[in-house]
């Protein structure tokens, strides 16, 4: 008997943006009403639970994630004995440290973590970041030679698990504190905190390198107590993890919620100065949230290591006088601006690459595009906007004298870091790694066309068992005035959202498009009401540079099915609810 495939969810088997709606599977649908009537709470926040597999009896604990019942021994990493002791030892004969971090979010934050923790116990750590142009990612030779000759210690961050021959060059003791994907060899170091080494079991994979810097400073804590010793307050750190958890794009289970949960709220109290000023300049104006971090604050921090001074953003982090953050937030801001520009062009130039290869060869399973000049400052983020718009795993490499730098983004299910580390392993790179969600690469200019062939062979298991694909997944139904505040504080609770743990996305069904206008310069603002019901403003993100945009700009008085994540926004001093679009349909 054939079975038939589930109708498209108020009919919408090809929106505005050319996708089909997925409605709430019957399945689960059913243990989300048995949840609500069990737990007493509203349908929408039972169905996040249902689909997260909390039972009824779990959910209030699921809806207050505590750190101390989440956070897991940091001893359960392997090489964490030998790190913490190693640090304590630094810290208690006041030796000479030296950070060397990554240039993007987890980085600096991992970086500003242990300057904070380091400064109160009376060290100032010397920080070194690489060049992203003249250096690349990782520790380097020359870098690390110039390290050891002034330090006693050297602590790589966010870096360092792959880096045998540059780490080999140091002349003292070295500590790697990293979450990328392991080899089969480990480098010669002291030691290698990794969740994500070949011979870790994977339960923590899921940390980003703040992460393990928190888990380690835990460690170093419980040291400093048994030897009778103050301890620095490390809840006051957690805004810095959230921050480095978020725009990794870590996945937010275990015990990153509650990193992230507990993180926002320390943020919300202003108490740092490097985030405070960025806050102002990217013009937060309410409680921040997951999403503000991800698309505000780290782009920001991100712009200096791409267009700007490799250690601007861990500066930024790390400071703590708020006119010297001022000045370093808003020199990010002009370079977070500088970076929007040049990356704009790239991504013109990368999508018609992949459109041109699409009509040439059919739809394949990999996007990608190479050229020479490309800033290899934005190619992750090009990257990134390729895989919004095909929905396929996406690379794009910037050539210069003969070698491409890319970077490669991965859509959920998809293990790219693994993949690209093979190609390495099989010598199509001159290097490669990363995490399953996203990589970098250095590959020679002519084998470039090889290289991604084999890369998409390599992806083609699982992409062809992913489901999904040009699909919109809908949560449920809801009417705008059951779009309540108090629906919103209750949504949140179920929270934080990210990857792997999306918002719940409503659809508002044949609603009346009361006006519609373009906000700065790619961006698509609009007011929609059912009978009945007040209006509420939606906002498309990115939208005119795709066919939502234009679609719905001259839609006022025609009714829509629309599709989107609630949210909270300030105006006038008071909190209301507002939809984040991501699609619609003509209804009717």
């Amino acid at each position: 008997m054939t079975l038939l495939a589930p109708p498209a969810f108020l009919s919408v088997d090809s929106s505005l943006t050319g996708r089909f709606w997925r409605g709430p599977d019957p399945a689960l649908e059913r243990a989300a009403e048995a949840l609500a009537q069990e737990s007493r709470l509203p349908l929408p926040v039972s169905r996040i639970l249902a689909e997260r597999g909390v039972p009824a009896h779990e959910a209030q604990a699921y809806l207050e994630p505590r750190l101390r019942d989440l956070l897991p021994d940091p001893l359960s990493l392997r090489d964490m004995d030998k790190a913490a002791a190693r640090i304590l030892r630094a810290v208690t004969g006041q030796q000479r440290i030296a950070i060397f971090a990554d240039y993007d979010v987890d980085g600096g934050a991992s970086a500003a973590l242990l300057i904070d923790w380091l400064r109160r116990q009376g060290i100032e750590a010397v920080l070194y970041i690489p060049d992203r142009i003249d250096e690349g990612y990782g520790p380097n030779i020359p870098a690390i030679q110039a390290l050891s000759a002034k330090a006693d210690l050297i602590i790589c961050v966010d870096c360092g698990t792959l880096s045998h021959e540059a780490l080999a060059a140091a002349t003292c003791d070295v500590i790697v504190l990293d979450h990328h994907q392991g080899g089969e060899t480990l480098p010669p170091v002291l030691a290698v905190v990794n969740p994500n080494r070949a011979d870790e079991d994977g339960s923590l994979g899921h940390l980003c390198a703040a992460g393990v810097v928190f888990l380690t400073l835990v460690q170093c804590n419980r040291l400093l107590r048994e030897a009778g010793w103050a301890q620095p307050d490390l809840i006051g750190l957690l805004d810095l993890v959230a921050l480095a958890t978020v725009a990794d794009v870590a996945p937010l289970i275990g015990v990153n919620r509650a990193f992230v949960r507990q993180g926002l709220a320390i943020m919300a109290r202003r108490e740092r100065p490097g985030l405070v000023a960025l806050s102002d300049v990217a013009r937060l104006d309410s409680a921040p949230s997951a999403f503000h971090l991800g698309f505000l604050l780290g782009p920001r921090i991100n712009a200096g290591g791409r267009v700007g001074r490799a250690d601007l953003g861990a500066q930024c982090l790390s400071c703590t006088d708020p006119s010297a953050a001022a000045r370093y937030a808003e020199e990010l801001d002009t370079l977070n601006r500088d970076r929007r520009a040049i990356e704009a062009a790239v991504r013109e130039a990368a999508l018609a690459q992949v459109e041109a290869r699409e009509a040439a060869q059919g739809p394949g399973l990999l996007a990608w595009a190479a050229d020479q000049g490309w800033h290899p400052g934005v190619v992750g983020i090009v990257a990134a906007r390729l895989k919004e718009a095909t929905g396929l795993p996406s690379v794009v490499i910037g050539v210069e004298n003969g070698i491409g730098k890319g970077s490669a983004r991965s859509v959920p299910g998809v293990d790219l870091g693994r993949a690209i580390q093979r190609l390495a392993a099989e010598g199509l790179l001159l290097k490669g790694g990363g995490h399953a969600m996203a990589a970098g690469l250095t590959v020679d200019e002519a084998r470039i066309p090889e290289a991604m062939a084999r890369l998409a062979e390599l992806l083609s298991r699982e992409m062809a068992d992913r489901a999904g694909a040009g699909e919109l997944r809908i949560s449920g139904l809801l009417d705008p005035a059951g779009a309540t505040v108090e629906l919103m504080q209750l949504l949140e609770r179920a929270g934080p959202f990210g990857q792997a743990a999306p918002a719940p996305r409503f659809a508002f069904a044949d609603q009346l498009i009361d006006s519609a206008a373009t906000m700065g310069d790619s961006h698509l603002r609009l007011r929609f009401r059912s009978p009945g019901s007040p209006a509420i403003e939606a906002v498309a993100w990115g939208a005119m540079t795709g066919p939502l945009g234009p679609a719905l700009l001259g839609a006022k008085g025609r009714r829509f099915h629309l599709a989107g994540r609630l949210e909270l926004s300030l105006w006038g001093g008071r909190e209301r609810v507002r939809l984040r679009l991501d699609d619609a349909a003509p209804a009717g």
